[in-house]
Order: C-alpha cells, then sequence, then structure tokens
C-alpha cells in the first residue's frame, strides 16, 4: 500500500462542512490529498487507500454543493488524487457521516439485506458511490430501482475483489425501496475563506492567475488533478506549490459562437456531456469510457491536453477534429492549433508563465462525420492501449474530402496519421483504398513494446479501428450513434 499522509512545505488555512459539521483547519500542506486529510487530521478511517491512484474506488467520497434554488447536490471523488484544498467550501461526506443515531442510510441498508460486502475494505468507496445515486434519485423524484445500465455507470469506478457484483448490483436496486434519509438540505456549509498563506493558491478570476504565475513561476497547475497528483501519490514526488484553476470564474464556462464552442481550462467533463450528446455523438460515447464517474466530475479536457500523455483519450479527437487552443499567461494570450501544441513526450508549447486557457470545437457541417474508438484492456476506467479519431466529409459522389486522422498510444504523442489521410483523401471507399490506408499506418508510426501492448498489437489494433471507421462510413447506419458495445 502506498502511504500518502507524510505532511511537508508551506500550509494554508482550510475551511469546510464535514459529515454536517464545519470544520476549519490550518497547516494543511499544498499537496495534501484529501484521503490524508480524513485519515490523519479527521480521524476517519472508514474511506480506504487502495491503488492511490483513482482507478479502484475504494477511496470514493461524496462532495456536496448547492445549487441555486438551495438544494445539495453530491458527486464522488477519489479522496486519494483529489488535493483537499479543493474540498474548500464544500460539504464532505464519508460512510461516517451515513447513519442517523441506529438507523442506517437506506444504501447502507441495502448493502446489509442483500450481503454485498465481504472482506469490507471496498465496500466505503461503494456504499458512497451508490449514496450519491440514491441522493440524486431521490432528488429527481425517481422511486423505480435503476436500471442495469445506471448502476454500472454509478459502480464503474469502483473495484470489489472478493464480493462479486451480482450482491451488489441487488442491493443497488433495493435501496430505492427503503424509507427516504433524513434531508441534509439544512446543513450549513461553512463559507469558502480565502487564503492568504503561501503553497495552495486559488485565484478567482484570470487577473489573479496571470499575477500568481508571475509571482511563483515553479508553481505547479492544477485542475482535476486526477494526472498530476500521481506525481504525489505514486512517484512520492514533493508538490509545495500548486496554483488551483478549478475557482477561475472566466475557465468555468462554455462559450457558444457561429461556427463552434470555446471550452474553458475550468470545465470538467461531466460539464461537457449534454454538448458532447447533442453534437459530436461519438466523442460523447466515448467520454462514457473515460475514467469513471469519480474521475469525469474532476477532470478537465484542458488537463488532458495539457499533460500531455501519448495515451490520452481526447487529444486524437481534438486533432481529428481540427480543434484550436488558447494560451494565456504574463505576456499576454495567444492562439495555436492542435497540430503544433505536442513538441514531445509530456512536453508542449507551453512556457513558463503561461497556461491553457480555452479549447475550441468547431461545429460539425452537414455530411461531416466524427468516429472515435480506444482499445483498453477493460471496458471502464482504463487507458488507452490504442485510440483512433477520423473525421472527414463524404461527397455526393461518395469520395473523402478533408480527411483527418490521428491516433493516440502509437507515438511519443498523440498525433495525425498523415500517410493514412493522404491514402484516403478523394477515394471511394473500397477493399483496395482501405488496405493501402491500414498499411501506410506503418508509415506513420513506429510504436513501443510497453506493458500495455506490444507495437505488433498496437499496429494491428489500429489498422483494426481504421478499417471499422471505413466500414461505418459506407455503412447505411453512418449517421446512427455508436452503442457503447461499438466501442
Amino acid at each position: 500500500m502506498v502511504m500518502t499522509s507524510g505532511y511537508h512545505g508551506e500550509s494554508t488555512m482550510l475551511t469546510l462542512t464535514f459529515n454536517g459539521h464545519p470544520r476549519q483547519l490550518d497547516n494543511i500542506p499544498a499537496q495534501t490529498t484529501a484521503l490524508a486529510l480524513l485519515r490523519d487530521r479527521f480521524a476517519t478511517c472508514g474511506t480506504k487507500e487502495g491503488c492511490a491512484s483513482g482507478d479502484c474506488g475504494a477511496c470514493t467520497i461524496a462532495i456536496g454543493t448547492r445549487d441555486d434554488a438551495g438544494h445539495l447536490h453530491y458527486h464522488g471523488a477519489n479522496a486519494c488524487i483529489l488535493p483537499a484544498h479543493q474540498l474548500q467550501g464544500c460539504h464532505v461526506v464519508t460512510v461516517e457521516g451515513l447513519a442517523h443515531g441506529d438507523g442506517l442510510h437506506p444504501v447502507q441498508q441495502a448493502m446489509v439485506d442483500h450481503h454485498g460486502s465481504q472482506c469490507g475494505f471496498c465496500t466505503p468507496g461503494i456504499v458512497m458511490s451508490l449514496f450519491c445515486l440514491d441522493h440524486e434519485r431521490r432528488h429527481h423524484g425517481l422511486d423505480s430501482p435503476p436500471d442495469d445500465d445506471t448502476i454500472d455507470a454509478a459502480l464503474g469506478g469502483n473495484l470489489c475483489r472478493c464480493t462479486g457484483y451480482r450482491a451488489i448490483r441487488d442491493a443497488a436496486r433495493a435501496m430505492h425501496a427503503l424509507p427516504s434519509p433524513v434531508s441534509d438540505d439544512t446543513v450549513d456549509i461553512a463559507p469558502a475563506a480565502r487564503s492568504t498563506t503561501d503553497g495552495f493558491y486559488r485565484p478567482e478570476s484570470r487577473r489573479e492567475l496571470i499575477t500568481l504565475l508571475s509571482q511563483h513561476p515553479q508553481a505547479r497547475l492544477i485542475a482535476g488533478g486526477t494526472d498530476l497528483m500521481l506525481e504525489h501519490t505514486l512517484a512520492l514526488k514533493p508538490l509545495p506549490e500548486l496554483i488551483d484553476l478549478s475557482s477561475v470564474a472566466e475557465l468555468k464556462h462554455i462559450k457558444e459562437e457561429k461556427s463552434g464552442w470555446w471550452i474553458g481550462a475550468g470545465v470538467t467533463y461531466h460539464q461537457l456531456t449534454s454538448l458532447l450528446a447533442e453534437h459530436y455523438p461519438a466523442f460523447h460515447t466515448l467520454l462514457e469510457r473515460l475514467g469513471s464517474q469519480q474521475i469525469r466530475h474532476r477532470a478537465t479536457l484542458a488537463g488532458n491536453l495539457a499533460n500531455a500523455s501519448p495515451i490520452g483519450d481526447t487529444p486524437p479527437i481534438l486533432l481529428a477534429l481540427g480543434a484550436r487552443l488558447r494560451i494565456n499567461g504574463i505576456r499576454g494570450a495567444r492562439e495555436v492549433f492542435i497540430d503544433d501544441f505536442f513538441t514531445g513526450y509530456r512536453r508542449t508549447v507551453l512556457t513558463e508563465g503561461e497556461y491553457l486557457d480555452a479549447i475550441y470545437l468547431p461545429r460539425l457541417r452537414n455530411g461531416e462525420q466524427l468516429l472515435a474508438w480506444k482499445l483498453s484492456k477493460r471496458r471502464d476506467d482504463d487507458i488507452s492501449a490504442v485510440m483512433l479519431a477520423l473525421r472527414t466529409v463524404i461527397g455526393e459522389d461518395g469520395r473523402l474530402h478533408e480527411v483527418r486522422v490521428a491516433c493516440g498510444g502509437m507515438a511519443e504523442t498523440s498525433q495525425r496519421a498523415r500517410h493514412v489521410e493522404a491514402a484516403l483523401e478523394g477515394q471511394v471507399l473500397d477493399d483496395e483504398v482501405l488496405n493501402d490506408a491500414c498499411n501506410a499506418l506503418a508509415e506513420d508510426f513506429s510504436p513501443i513494446d510497453d506493458v500495455r501492448a506490444s507495437r505488433d498489437y498496437r499496429l494491428a489494433g489500429a489498422a483494426g479501428l481504421l478499417a471499422r471507421a471505413c466500414h461505418r462510413l459506407t455503412s447505411r447506419h453512418d449517421a446512427i450513434p455508436m452503442t457503447l458495445e461499438e466501442v
């Protein structure tokens, strides 16, 4: 087990509500995780550490915020990779805070009734994921059991090694029929105090952010933290100074223009769901396999680009779309095309004092197609071994035009497949054209062997995805969005 409870570096004030009670703490270093806070400072050890990387869900907690009507809404988060200071002004609920007196919460009671726990290590995280699901369904007046897809989505970020999932799914179906829990709408959420000491900085405007970048050039930028925090929890590297982008007002908006949308760097994947579902169905379907609900409620599109991982799920899609990026910082704002953003393994054109401000998604025109698939070892909450995205226009003569193909997991960066594009451009798809395009993959990429896949598997996998895309383009059903089984 990786221990994440060490305290080093500068400290800041933290104000939050914990299981219904206001708490205010100081001497909380910038790199402290929510899990370390719960177990070391609050001495509440129901929340467990399993993987320290946001994969197993044993550390899932519920984070509550109020909507405009004053109602509390919760989302699950992986406490092991969540910076504690991002809990500022939130209502944090753990498994210790669910029961009232001798009465168990309906989720807990359903787990007992249906024997949903064995060793118990993963159980608190599972209970908290189901708590979030149960809370939202009761809030919306849904009095029927959730269907299998809803249950699977809620538990996609939770692993259980010994009980098996049948009993847990039975509990998820039964929890709605139990009496409603005590309402938490009367809980007073402690106001978020402005931090005044060094270490963790939470600017609330673009101007404050740029000032902090000039004052703290060595500070790391963090939004969801679902990748950056692994440097601390797994690699045990210090993160003494962090600038948090999640509270910058200008970065939290989606701005529609005539030809597309600007997505602010603080917009989470969850907040993108409705836009993608309406305008980019292939992207939306892929999003359901990007991490888990715990991850998608915290992670951002900008973060997936800025960390420049060659196996990130979204860069190939953005490359296929021809997205533009707005960069801002101490020297002013500039725009770059995504084709020019990645400069090497985990390297980008961002310089000291700059940050990724927003991503522009161009609107798909009439007749334009976007397709995307990933290969991974498991369906939920897994990193791509190979990712492929294709965007094109099919002319009235059946020829492909403006072809853009991009792959992830095939090189040190996500990148376009220029030879594949050339093999497809202006062509009517047939077996010979497809064969030429698949063969061209070896001209564009020379992938490596690693723990996720071999070179040969990656080339064969990419060829398979490309063939699937081409067959989809020529199918009579090409306008029908992909189902999860097809991804």
